[in-house]
């Protein structure tokens, strides 16, 4: 039995899609895919209507059967502004398939179609998707919830010049007609449907991993990301074997709304990790976690999104300790503690948004991508590793992986399972745990052991002896990572004075730093300041940068300063044709959409 999914219109437990093969045109000129979907049904119930989810879709016919098949009944429902519309479609008892053909419209949110000047190369038009959470429907008839899962084939054709790829089995060359195929054997969500189209090339990195960027980017993502293949076997020896042959990271144009996401075969990450000193590469280590915890093992619905998020992070730091060493991965984790405690002070203590398990019916699933799941998520099983210890864990969480493969899971299921498994074979740890309180309450209940990193004692006595009066230039920094650059400004009291910001800014170069997580955090300082010499440096960040990790923080860092609301509304004004939906959503609420 499947979980009531409340944003999805889709109706499995009557028929539920098993197979799609999907034939699409791509056309930069009109922002549309064209083509058709043909699914096949598994009708359990010798149903006579398909349910579907469409969002903005131009649906042309319904045909029972392939794309030559008998016209069948369709009909759209009404449009909600977050579910979009419930597709339904007529079928017969006997029917195995159905195909829709149809187009997207110019505005479908889940496609970011880019100019050639928004990209790296500059020379040619990029599209890439974002289907998480709900926009899957709004470029494929779909049933777009987490806890359905599909293989699927493609045919996509594009203009010859350019490459596509998806989230399946991908080329590393150029076809000499733009059409290629691709396979996904493996049973996945919509939410991983992923395209990509653009001038990219590849380098591999080892016989199951490698890159493709745009030329330009290449060689940096290379150099970037060359313990890509240790990773992926630091994670086999944690939790079990990778599932998906071939492991693939596409460095996509700077507009990307998030870090990474871990589409199947092919992670999409954000150029903003190409650091040139590796110091970023814990994403890549979080998306490749997602390879066990999100799309093996997924989350039955958004309301139970911390069980692929809190894993993703616990097993990501788990990779990294592996690969660099405990004190690295103790840095990783007191950052993440000092935003998982920004985000309980923005939600307030006693908010139902700071329970792991959620209620997202009528609001879009987005509202929960926040550090609730991911961080608290993550330090429920902390706690547990610090109760039970590492052993039993790590033996706990390899048998999940193992035995709910290519399945759903939803928190009610998850917890019997973990009593049964864990908590009742040693008495009086569900108590100790506190589970229900991290499960089903606010906040962070108060059996979490406390978080701390030796390598952040030095910052910190660095930020001190700084606030005391030693000089800037006088501090021992050598060596420090962006993590520990990171953690330094954030402990900087604001507001700073212009003298203070110029004299930091003078020392270590912070306005022309290269690497984004920096700016991000100085950023706040030098608005807070009113410190000119960096506004040129930050309207380039805000026009060039769409990840919406680090726009919010700074354009809720300019409404707090006098005139800094209208400056916001122009950069964004100028910003927004850059960002991709699932950041303008954000931002529109924010700020106002401009005229």
């Amino acid at each position: 039995m499947l979980t009531p999914d409340p944003h999805s219109y889709a109706r499995p437990s009557n028929a539920q899609v098993r197979h799609l093969a999907l034939h699409l045109t791509v056309d930069f000129a009109s922002r549309t895919l064209a083509g058709h979907a043909t699914w096949t049904l598994d009708n359990h119930t010798d149903a006579t209507e398909l349910w579907l989810d469409a969002r903005h879709l131009e649906i042309e016919a319904a045909l029972l059967g392939g794309p030559n098949g008998e016209t069948t009944m369709f009909a759209l429902g009404a449009d909600d502004p977050i579910l979009g519309q419930a597709l339904r479609v007529g079928i017969r008892p006997d029917t195995t398939t159905v195909t829709l053909r149809y187009r997207t419209t110019p505005g479908a949110a889940a496609l970011q179609w880019l100019m050639p000047e928004q990209t790296a190369g500059r020379q040619h038009p990029f599209l890439f998707t974002q289907s998480q959470a709900i926009l899957a429907r709004t470029w494929i008839p779909c049933q777009d919830s987490p806890g359905i899962r599909f293989t699927y084939e493609a045919t996509i054709k594009c203009p010859a010049e350019l490459l596509a790829l998806m989230s399946a089995e991908n080329p590393q060359t150029r076809s000499a007609d733009g059409e290629y195929q691709f396979r996904m054997a493996q049973p996945i969500p919509a939410y991983l449907m992923a395209l990509a189209v653009g001038d990219v090339e590849f380098t591999p990195l080892s016989t199951r991993t490698g890159i493709y960027a745009e030329p330009v980017t290449l060689p940096t993502a290379t150099h970037e990301f060359v313990d890509l293949e240790k990773m992926v076997g630091a994670a086999e020896e944690l939790y079990g074997p990778y599932r998906w042959d071939r492991y693939d990271l596409l460095v996509l144009p700077p507009s990307f709304p998030f870090g990474g996401m871990e589409n199947p075969r092919l992670t999409f990450v954000t150029p903003t990790i190409l650091a040139g000193d590796r110091s970023l590469t814990s994403l890549v280590a979080h998306e490749l976690a997602h390879s066990w915890s999100g799309n093996l093992v997924t989350n039955a619905t958004w309301n139970d999104f911390w069980l692929n998020e809190g894993f993703t992070v616990y097993f990501e730091r788990r990779i990294m300790e592996k690969l660099y060493g405990r004190p690295y991965a103790d840095m990783l984790q007191v950052l993440g503690h000092s935003g998982l405690l920004h985000t309980l002070e923005e939600l307030g203590p006693e908010s139902k948004d700071t329970h792991l398990h959620l209620d997202l019916a009528g609001r879009d699933p987005d509202e929960g991508l926040n550090d609730i799941a991911y961080e608290k998520g993550d330090y429920l099983l902390l706690t547990l590793e610090h109760l039970v210890g590492r052993e039993k864990l790590d033996t706990f969480i390899k048998e999940y992986f193992a035995r709910h493969s290519f399945q759903s899971m939803d928190t009610v299921s998850f917890v019997a399972y973990l009593r049964r498994e864990l908590l009742d074979r040693e008495p009086g740890l569900e108590a100790k745990l506190q589970l229900d309180a991290w499960i089903n309450g606010p906040g962070i209940p108060a059996v979490a052991p406390p978080v701390s990193s030796a390598r952040f004692a030095a910052v910190e006595a660095a930020r001190q002896h700084w606030q005391a009066g030693r000089p800037a230039a006088a501090l021992d920094v050598a060596g420090w990572s962006s993590h520990e650059w990171v953690h330094f400004l954030h402990g900087l009291p604001q507001p700073l004075s212009v003298e203070q910001v110029l004299e930091l800014d003078a020392a270590f170069g912070f306005t022309q730093s290269g690497n984004a997580e920096i700016l991000a955090a100085w950023f706040p300082l030098t608005i807070a300041a009113g410190y000119a010499p960096a506004d040129e440096a930050l309207h380039q960040f805000l026009t060039r940068v769409g990840r919406r990790k680090f726009l919010t923080p700074l354009y809720k860092a300019l409404l707090q300063v006098p005139g800094g609301r209208e400056r916001a509304q122009d950069l964004y004004a100028e910003a927004r044709p850059n960002y991709h939906s699932v950041a303008t959503s954000t931002f529109d609420a924010l700020l106002g959409r401009p005229a």
